[in-house]
Formats: C-alpha cells, structure tokens, sequence
C-alpha cells in the first residue's frame, strides 16, 4: 500500500452535476467515494475553495474514538471506528491508524460520575470503555503525575482501548484518489459564491469559476457551514470558534496511550517521529480566525505541566487553529434541509474529522435512496424544533 502523495486525474469543470459537494475535506471526499462505489453515483463534483484537506482535515489532531454519552453518538462513533480498522484495506492506501488506547481523566467527583455514566453506555453498546483507578492510570502513563500535589488531583479516568490517531493527510488522499479513480471530479481553488434556489429547491452553484447546476448539493464546510447555508437561505443553530493546537519538538517515545482532561482542557498523543501533538479547548469567541495565540500557549502549557510536569524544558515547534462549528447540544447536524436537494454535514464541532468514514457513508446513502438512514436520523436539523436533543456535551472532552 502506498503512502506517497497521490496523482489525480484533471477534469474540465462541467457546466452540470448529479451531485455537487461544497467542501474538499475528509467528509466531502469520503462521500463522493462512497456514492461512487456503493451507489454507482460518478457524475460528482467535489469542490474545494483551496487544496484538498486545507480546512480542518489538515488542522485536527486526529484522534480517533467511540467512547461518547449518548447510546446515538456512541453507535454512530463506533461505526465509524469500525471502518477506519478497515480503510487501509479497503482504500488500497495506508492511513497509519494506531490503536493505542483512550484516557480520559476525571479530577472531581461530578466528572467520575460522568465517566462511570459513560462507560456504562458505551458497555451496554457493546464499546470496550471502563473507569481505572489512579494505579492502573500509572502503569498505562507512567509520565503523568497521579499524586495528590497537583491543583487538580487525577481522580479516575475512561479508559477506552480502542481509541487511537491517524495520518489526517493520507485519510484524505486515499479518498480523494479512490473517488477519483472511479470517476469523481476533484475540483481545487474553486471557490462558491452564491447558491441559486428556485421554487424551494436549490438548482445550482454560483463559483468564482463559473455557474453549475446540480441535482443535489451537499454542504461539508466545517466551521464556514453559516455562511453556505445563508446562501440558500437556511438559518442554521450553529456558531463559529477557532481551536488552536501544537506540536513540540520530537522526543524519544514515552506516551503510548492518549491522554485527555477536560476539566484543564488539554489534550496530547505522541506522533510516530516522535514529536508531542496537542490541543485545548475552543476559544471563548466566535471568529474564523486560524491564527496562533500566545495566550492559548501560555494556558495550554501551564495545564499540561500540571499533568506531566517532566516537559517543562520541552519545545514547541510550530502552531495553528482551524474552525470549529459548534451546536448547542454538540452533536451534528445531517441530512436534509428546508430547501429541497440542499442537505448539510455540519455542526461537528471538536470531533468531526473521527466521524468522516461513517458521515460519508450514510450521507452517500441519504443521497442515493433519499431516506435517512437510520443510524443519522438522530441528529437531523428538525431535532431542534422537536426537543429531540442528542446531548454530548459531557463527551465532547476539551469541546466545552
């Protein structure tokens, strides 16, 4: 299996589409790839403003895990764990998934409660996810200080082995290669302008290069999802934030496992060369910022030394942010809208890039049959007119 940067096939852009995909990402990619192989939908079009995963494909830190609140995003997450196992196989193309286990840690007696909570959701859907104790948290993490000397004393921690991280790069190449190879035309620095609705029903796509008709079109645009849906019209319950992340210099290896704290709000895996990847929470304002902070390095690393404090004289190298679209019960929104043929993938906060394989899959689906499949019917938009929220805030980790 190949790992190098792939060549894609150039198309002329055609004047129409079957389908049309705002957003070359993971979530895009993945749904023309499996329209195109399990529904025999090659007249697709997937349009990307810049390069193929330069929105937050390419910014997450690619954790991957099942290990929610809710029995609705635990059997959605572990469907698409299931198949990220699988992805390297069936794409042809090694995405470097590593399993290496999922500690989320509990500082209070409120998050222990809300950790036994979880673990016994994610065991009643069949999720291996249990509560450990401060010594079994050491020899799984040896670095990280369970004594009582810290301001927040670890407590307990969910530990979910199944949980692991991923090459982001090689999960949206081997999409887009795939896709690509079975017909899907892949559209760079082709940015939409407008959405053109008639009669209630979106017939096309205004872009810098030119007008396109579409019979459906599909918006997966992360933390720019508003300003897509208020082209057509579609006001939807979403704010913007920007979520900024890190990487230190490389260190030999010493962290096997993922470590999260949601109450410090930082989370950190070591990478295979070596080097610490790291984030924190979103920021306390809405923006599409994808800049740097200092003022996120200086709380992110006084939380982190209160975790492991051996890396105090460890480096950072290099920063970044992308945008997170966040939903008041921070769970996603998927599927159809008011506007006839215009469906969202939005809404995924923290944790979208986890979800890409089974959100391209079912939305392929809800495209090719028109009926929700039901494993997505939980988190479509009407839900938030039918007080039918799917909660995941206590799950959402550093997304709060």
């Amino acid at each position: 299996m190949s790992s190098t940067f792939p060549r894609f096939q150039w198309h002329p852009l055609k004047e129409r589409y079957d389908v049309v995909i705002i957003g070359g990402g993971a979530h895009g990619l993945a749904c023309a790839y499996y329209l195109a192989k399990e529904h025999g939908i090659t007249d697709v079009a997937v349009l990307e403003r810049h390069y193929l995963g330069s929105g937050n494909s390419g910014r997450n830190t690619t954790i991957i895990r099942s290990n929610y609140l809710t029995p609705e995003g635990v059997r959605f997450y572990d469907a698409s764990v299931k198949l990220y196992e699988g992805l390297s196989e069936e794409l042809g193309f090694n995405v470097w998934f590593s399993q290496r286990g999922h500690l989320t840690l509990a500082h209070t007696d409120a998050s222990v409660r809300t950790m036994l909570r979880r673990a016994e959701t994610n065991q009643l859907e069949g999720i291996p996810s249990r509560v450990i104790w401060p010594d079994e948290i050491k020899k799984l993490c040896p670095l990280l200080d369970v004594s009582d000397r810290p301001r927040y004393p670890i407590l307990a921690a969910l530990y979910h082995p199944p949980g692991g991280v991923i090459r982001h790069n090689a999960v949206v190449w081997g999409y887009a290669l795939r896709a690509n190879e079975l017909g899907v035309h892949l559209h760079q620095n082709t940015e939409v302008t407008g959405l053109r609705v008639e009669n209630g029903a979106v017939v096309g796509v205004e872009t810098t290069r030119g007008f396109i008709r579409a019979g459906t079109v599909l918006s997966a645009v992360a933390g720019y999802t508003t300003t897509i849906s208020q082209m057509a019209g579609v006001p939807l319950p979403i704010s913007s934030y920007p979520l900024q992340a890190c990487v230190s210099e490389m260190l030999k290896r010493f962290l096997d496992v993922i470590v999260v704290s949601g109450s410090l709000h930082v989370y950190v895996s070591q990478a295979d060369k070596g080097e610490l990847v790291m984030g924190a929470s979103v920021e306390p304002f809405g923006a599409y910022s994808r800049e740097g902070t200092l003022s996120f390095l200086e709380d992110f690393s006084a939380h982190l030394l209160e975790l492991f404090p051996a890396l105090q004289h460890v480096r950072i190298l290099r920063q970044w942010a992308g945008v997170c679209d966040m939903t008041p019960d921070y769970s996603p929104i998927m599927g159809f809208t008011p506007v006839k043929n215009f469906l969202i993938d939005a809404g995924w906060g923290t944790w979208g890039f986890k979800a890409s394989p089974i959100c391209g899959q079912t939305m392929a689906q809800l495209i090719a049959t028109q009926r929700t499949p039901e494993l997505i019917e939980p988190f479509r938009l009407s839900r938030f007119y039918e007080r039918g929220l799917v909660g995941e805030k206590g799950a959402a980790s550093v997304g709060h």
